[in-house]
């Protein structure tokens, strides 16, 4: 198990390159089982789930090879196994999304529970009950064993906005025959990779983007190209940790027309910035101050889902709040753990009361200090918000279990040495 040892309140500098979108990049890897022709992958991510991700499909029979530093070639030839391997699947919650490919491909798997972070339940009933109406049928006996006769197309209103319901639904319906309507569909932008993806292989999608999708099942697909989208969530952290240091960085490749919400959310924490063609440049020295809301009355930041607030960002929004000045609430509905990493700014002298599960109050400015004993990290998206509080605060900090942040960034550490953060990696003693 690796350790992040931080040295505190270096100002960052600097230029980085966004890392491909690691929602997107789980999806598309899945994605490439439903075509018998060689796929490329361009701009993936070198990070834990991905590697996840191809250990899973390679179980399963298909080809998978390097074809360059972030590239990957798929050839899902033939896929010898119905069976999802345990061990994989344990260790990231995407595992799921590779039903609606199999069951297209295959008429049958067998799933184990998908893993993933501990931030609250995560149903998986939106899964089911798409696929089902779908014309697939459904039993669990410690796994999910899903079966069909024949994949159709249906008119289906989503019991909820779900990312991943979405994507498996989407790639399940692009080989049903007929037509398929989803309805209250998500429209993240890796939801908007995929269909672009599947379009580029000859299905046949409309409405990406927004809450209605519309899939007329072609009899199959062809193999193709395609370069995965940077990954927002990444940039957005790093707007936080520059905005916390006070530093000034420049993030290329950052897709800025993603992030307007964001933009709107830290605006109103008193951090802006500016727009360079496809780069972010985060100015130094922020104003990090609270906009309160009319009537001078306490801000709420909620996450939604898209186009509005992400709930992955709530974490890091939350730190760069313990350093601006004014008090806001942070609402997250989505989980019931996500702020269950609290007690560590605490630690560090933040001022934050937890209400409940799914609501806290933060008030800044505070200096907060290093803290070397009690700082580890629970989840990819807490994990990297205590490495942004642990870049601000004096002192230095150790962040132990950072697996969990390997999983969802790629080379974080060494992104952050490039901007002058005095950050080293170590195995625990």
């Amino acid at each position: 198990m690796d350790r992040f040892l931080i040295q505190g309140g270096v100002p960052l500098q600097g230029t980085i390159t966004a890392s491909g979108n690691k929602n997107a990049a789980l999806k598309l890897l899945a994605a490439c089982l439903l075509t018998e022709e060689p796929v490329t992958l361009r701009n993936v991510p070198d990070i834990a789930d991905v590697r996840a991700m191809i250990g899973l499909i390679r179980a399963l029979g298909v080809e998978v090879e390097p074809a360059g530093e972030t590239n990957w070639r798929i050839h899902a030839r033939e896929i010898t196994t119905h069976i999802v391997d345990r061990e994989w699947a344990s260790q990231i919650r995407a595992s799921i999304v590779l039903a609606g490919p199999l069951l297209a491909r295959l008429g049958r798997l067998e799933l184990p529970p998908p893993g993933g972070d501990v931030i609250g339940r995560r149903r998986v009933d939106t899964h089911i009950l798409a696929l089902h109406a779908l014309g697939a049928k459904f039993e669990i006996n410690g796994s999910f064993s899903f079966t069909t006769d024949g994949l159709h197309g249906a008119d289906i209103l989503l019991d909820e906005a779900s990312v991943t319901a979405t994507e498996n639904a989407v790639m399940a319906a692009v080989l049903a025959k007929g037509t398929t309507i989803l309805r209250n569909a998500a429209s993240e932008p890796h939801v908007q990779d995929l269909c672009d993806f599947l379009i580029g292989l000859g299905a046949q999608i409309e409405g990406a983007g927004s809450n209605r999708i519309t899939i007329q099942g072609v009899d199959r697909l062809h193999g193709g190209e395609f370069e995965v989208g940077a990954d927002y969530l990444e940039v957005g952290s790093f707007i936080g940790a520059a905005a916390v240091t006070g530093g000034r960085v420049r993030i290329q490749k950052a897709s800025p027309h993603h992030l307007r919400m964001m933009e709107h959310v830290f605006n109103r924490l008193g951090v802006h910035w500016e727009v360079e063609g496809d780069d972010i440049i985060v100015p130094e020295y922020q104003p990090l101050k609270i906009i309160h809301d009319i009537g001078d009355q306490i801000p709420e930041i909620k996450a939604q889902p898209w186009p509005a607030f992400p709930s992955d960002l709530m974490s890091i929004a939350l730190v760069m709040a313990t350093q601006a000045e004014g008090t806001v609430l942070f609402h997250e509905w989505m989980y019931d753990s996500r702020f269950y990493f609290v007690d560590k700014l605490v630690y560090m002298g933040a001022r934050v009361v937890l209400c409940d599960p799914h609501r806290c109050l933060v008030q800044g400015p505070v200096k907060l200090r290093g803290d070397m004993d009690r700082i580890t990290s629970p989840d990819i998206r807490a994990g990297m918000a205590l490495l942004l509080a642990a870049l601000c605060a004096e002192g230095q900090t150790t962040i132990r279990n950072v697996a969990q942040i390997d999983r969802g960034y790629a080379n974080v550490e060494g992104k952050l040495r490039s901007l002058g953060a005095k950050i080293e990696r170590s195995a625990e003693e």
